[in-house]
């Protein structure tokens, strides 16, 4: 029972073991995860077409429940770029930005995410997000950071741009960018030069100048706090606002009321798919970088109670007037490296937040939009991996195929559009691949137990007995393929009177893959042959013995490949063959290749 409610709260588990020196460091990595999240989250409300005060009430409720159920001790939940992005692209359609209806569908999104992801939870089916293969992510997210990056050109520029797709921001900066204000493109262009140069040099020009690599380290990634406070006091001792700088205006005071979204089926309906899209992004987002984090300290992260506790954390953001949230990857490594010990640590950073939304909401109207934008440009430029292209095409062209599908159609037509087009691609070209699965005929290494491709190695080989390799499961996709490529070299050797199938790589036999074989058995049958079976997997092998098939069979299922060769050859008829090429089959992806 004990076991049971501890890895329903795992709070419990790190709970009786928390003491001073624990709280200090929790405490210390959220004043600078604070610092970090401020201008992160009204920068992201901002981006997903909401009031700046919605990304601070998302970084309070949410954070405190994903304390209570979280597995990571570091993941520092909150507004992300990919999920505010996405929130725009979902909201676009639904209502107009800055009305009414537009934030109370935001509200509804981020329940109906937190309920999608809560659901997953707990029919534990955190393997679906393997669905989004890393190729198809990569390239999403990478589109999403251009797309991203492009979008707050309009506030660098002091213009409205705007626009779903790059195409469309592409043709709206163009129209407007002689209405272009030089003091917000001034604001907006030092701000740029300062984050990047402090992201470039600053941690090393600290360490020359003696401040320990640390804490330099966390002072560089702390510079949009300093640029936050120096262009507002800007905007305030100048008056900037009447020169035409947008600033981010009046910010509500105060802590969010807690109330239910609206229960408009038709706003619920129309959002499924977005909500379903938001919550694996950002469960495999959040995922991969608690992961990676854990693993570092020797760490262990329950996927399935990653859902729930996510889940619940997007419901706290919809009652509690937030957007969606999830894992952020350059926040929780800050909250990594200054040493949050515990998820406790991101309800202290919630306190933080709940702390500056009641002191500093009349410092920040004057903060301009412009520094928020570039702010956003610097955060998601680590994003953005154009060169990941070129690696996944020079490893694997399907890959590359669905990667690069993603990014453009994500480009030119839309989040959803892309994310969806290159998981259907990813799919629909690993059922191609698998359709044709990679076979080899094979021979014994002279002297030994061993057996390889006979087009690479000189081997031993038999005119009377066939050894095929199947590198693949089989199943209904590539059972028919399985039998022409039998009958094939059936067809080629008159001498022939054993056919061996090796299935060390096979996995799974599927109702169909079974039917085939039954027909490759009568066929071979008919012709003379025996059809034998080498290193069966015992799953499948259970399988096997459960149907008619083994007793039908005409030969013998070996335990192993060399036993096959011993039983089915004599010495003398052994030849050394050197590597050769089957006639009809190349040596690329399916048939009978080169390995």
């Amino acid at each position: 029972m004990l076991q049971r409610l501890a890895r329903s709260l795992p709070l419990l588990g790190w709970l009786k073991d928390y003491n001073g020196s624990v709280f200090a460091s929790d405490a210390l990595a959220a004043v600078i995860v604070t610092l970090m999240l401020v201008p992160q989250a009204l920068a992201y409300a901002l981006l997903a077409g909401l009031p700046p005060e919605v990304g601070l009430y998302a970084s309070m409720l949410p954070l405190v429940v994903y304390a209570l159920l979280g597995t990571s001790a570091t993941l520092a939940v909150g507004p992300v770029a990919v999920a505010s992005l996405m929130t725009a692209s979902a909201l676009g359609g639904i209502a107009t930005v800055g009305t009414p209806e537009y934030l109370g569908a935001a509200l509804v999104l981020a329940t109906l995410s937190g309920l999608v992801l809560f659901a997953m939870g707990l029919l534990r089916l955190g393997f679906l997000a393997n669905f989004l293969s890393h190729p198809v992510i990569s390239g999403f997210v990478t589109a999403s950071g251009l797309l991203i990056a492009a979008s707050q050109l309009g506030q660098m520029l002091g213009v409205s741009g705007g626009g779903h797709n790059l195409l469309e921001m592409g043709h709206n900066l163009w129209r407007q960018w002689p209405h272009t204000n030089l003091a917000t493109l001034a604001i907006g262009a030092g701000v740029l030069l300062y984050l990047y140069l402090c992201r470039r040099s600053l941690k090393a020009t600290l360490v020359r100048l003696g401040v320990p690599a640390r804490g330099a380290d966390l002072a560089a990634k702390a510079a949009p706090v300093s640029a936050v406070i120096v262009t507002t006091a800007l905007a305030f001792v100048l008056d900037l606002g009447s020169a035409g700088v947008k600033l981010v205006g009046e910010v509500p005071g105060g802590l969010p009321s807690l109330a239910l979204p609206s229960l408009d089926a038709d706003t619920w309906s129309a959002l499924v798919p977005a909500a379903v899209l938001i919550s694996l992004v950002g469960f495999v987002e959040s995922v991969s970088v608690a992961q990676t984090l854990a693993a570092k300290r020797r760490q262990r992260i329950d996927p399935n109670a990653e859902l729930i506790a996510l889940g619940l954390a997007n419901v706290g953001a919809g009652v509690s007037g937030g957007s969606p949230v999830s894992g952020g990857f350059s926040r929780s490594v800050v909250n990594f490296e200054a040493g949050a010990a515990t998820p406790l640590a991101g309800a202290f950073t919630a306190l933080g937040i709940a702390l500056a939304t009641l002191t500093l909401t009349d410092l920040l109207a004057f903060l301009p939009k412009a520094t928020l934008a570039a702010t956003i440009m610097i955060a998601v430029s680590t994003l953005i991996d154009l060169p990941a292209i070129r690696r996944t095409f020079a490893y694997s062209r399907t890959d590359g195929v669905a990667m690069l599908a993603t990014l453009v159609l994500t480009l030119a037509h839309g989040v959803e559009s892309g994310i969806l087009a290159g998981v259907g691609l990813s799919i629909g070209l690993y059922l191609y691949r698998t359709s044709r699965p990679h076979c080899a005929v094979i021979g014994r290494m002279p002297g030994s137990e061993h057996f390889r491709n006979v087009e690479r190695h000189q081997v031993e080989t038999d005119e009377r007995v066939l050894i095929l390799r199947v590198d693949e499961s089989l199943y209904f996709a590539n059972a028919r393929y399985l039998e022409e490529t039998v009958m094939a070299l059936v067809a080629e050797r008159p001498n022939l009177k054993h056919l061996v199938l090796a299935c060390q790589a096979v996995n799974d036999i599927d109702a169909s893959a079974l039917e085939s074989l039954e027909a490759i058995n009568r066929r071979l049958e008919d012709a003379g042959l025996n059809l034998h079976l080498a290193e069966v997997k015992g799953p499948v092998m259970d399988r096997l013995k459960r149907t008619p098939f083994c007793e039908e069979l005409t030969g013998q299922v070996h335990l192993s490949t060399f036993e096959a060769w011993q039983r089915l050859t004599s010495p003398a008829l052994a030849v050394v063959s050197p590597p050769q090429s089957v006639a009809g089959y190349s040596s690329t992806t399916g048939g009978l290749s080169g390995r």
